[in-house]
């Protein structure tokens, strides 16, 4: 199949209609795409796999293909334009969110917010984005650099503040702005100082997001020892508690769903079947959600990139050569979701319910 046409076959208001109803065969389409605009990046994150090792070749989500796996999904109902590259390096990135917006989706993506300036961001406000999450993930400018790679934070600081002067002047409430700070043992600290910086960018909401990490093929600072999810000490409660009580005290919203296990956050359940530990078992990504990467590739949920070296070890399709439907309801995918609520499950997603991030 051609990457950058549209497929042929396809009749989207009838594409999923006829699946049968069965545990590994899931009646309805997914309500939620995450489609991979590049795997480009200008940063190398200590937390991010891309930084160490080339995990697809270099690419954009050819509008081609873009369209030709959201046009399946007439009726989807939300769609998150990010993977492990930097969305707005992608110049269709504006066209992509309006495309969805007329269908009716609710677009979100995460940035670094290193190239956000006037032009583009009045581009995605004029596309109707619903939300912009602001990965920060630092303080202040030493501890992003020894993070994120490089010394961009000032000039993320200038580009928020600048975005969020622009929307207040001209009345714009969407897209919905939010700092992200991905929960460290090292950075932990700083988390009442990042509710204060937030609050100076004219940002209103803040989240302390929980680290993916994986014991085996640990990389960088994602391993097990900078994990605070379940393994908080009593002084790094008391940091997150000052930023609480500091957020309230600004009008901030605040989450730390990344800090401890909150009603509802956490995939563990204690009862007689799950008491021993298969919290994977209660996932039902498989079952809602398509991830696919700049190249086509379908995997099964956002994480997975994070967990095994090697994309082949958990690939359910290729949208450049299968349709949706036939990804959706076909033996990879199957055979994983039986998997998945077994007691030997994909090894992307044997610990992944313990420690994965909301």
């Amino acid at each position: 199949m051609d990457a950058t046409a549209p497929h042929p076959a396809i009749d989207p208001q009838r594409y999923f209609e006829g699946v049968e109803t069965a545990s590994e065969r899931p009646e309805q389409a997914p309500v939620c795409l995450y489609l991979e605009t590049t795997n480009r990046c200008n940063l190398l994150c200590t937390t991010c796999p891309r930084t160490y090792e080339e995990l697809e070749p270099s690419a954009d989500m050819s509008w081609g293909l873009f369209t030709s796996i959201v046009d399946q999904i007439p009726r989807l109902a939300r769609a998150v334009l990010h993977g492990v590259g930097e969305p707005m390096l992608v110049k269709n990135l504006p066209r992509m969110v309006r495309y969805l917006k007329d269908r009716g989706t609710y677009v979100l993506f995460n940035t670094n917010g290193t190239v956000l300036n006037e032009r583009n961001g009045r581009a995605l406000i004029a596309a109707g984005l619903d939300e912009l999450r602001v990965s920060f993930d630092a303080a202040n400018a030493e501890s992003y650099k020894a993070i994120r790679g490089k010394n961009f934070f000032n000039r993320i600081l200038k580009n928020v503040r600048a975005f969020r002067e622009l929307q207040q002047r001209e009345g714009h409430d969407k897209p919905r702005v939010s700092a992200w700070l991905t929960g460290l043992r090292q950075t932990v600290e700083e988390l009442p100082d990042f509710v204060r910086l937030a609050a100076a960018s004219g940002i209103k909401e803040v989240h302390l997001q929980r680290l993916v990490f994986f014991t085996d093929h640990a990389i960088g600072l994602a391993r097990p020892d900078q994990a605070l999810y379940e393994r908080l000490s009593a002084e790094e409660a008391t940091h997150i508690d000052r930023a609480t009580a500091l957020a309230k005290s600004l009008g901030i919203v605040f989450s730390a769903s990344g800090g401890a296990s909150e009603p509802g956050m956490s995939l563990k359940r204690q009862d007689k079947h799950h008491a021993n530990g298969s919290p994977w078992s209660l996932c039902r990504r498989p079952w809602t959600v398509m991830y696919f990467t700049a190249n086509g590739r379908a995997l099964p949920c956002c994480i997975a990139p994070f967990s095994q070296r090697g994309y082949e070890n958990y690939t359910l399709g290729d949208a450049t050569q299968q349709t949706l439907r036939e990804i959706w309801t076909g033996p990879a995918y199957q055979n994983f979701r039986r998997a998945l609520k077994s007691d030997q499950p994909p090894a992307a997603c044997a610990s992944c319910g313990l420690r994965w991030s909301l």
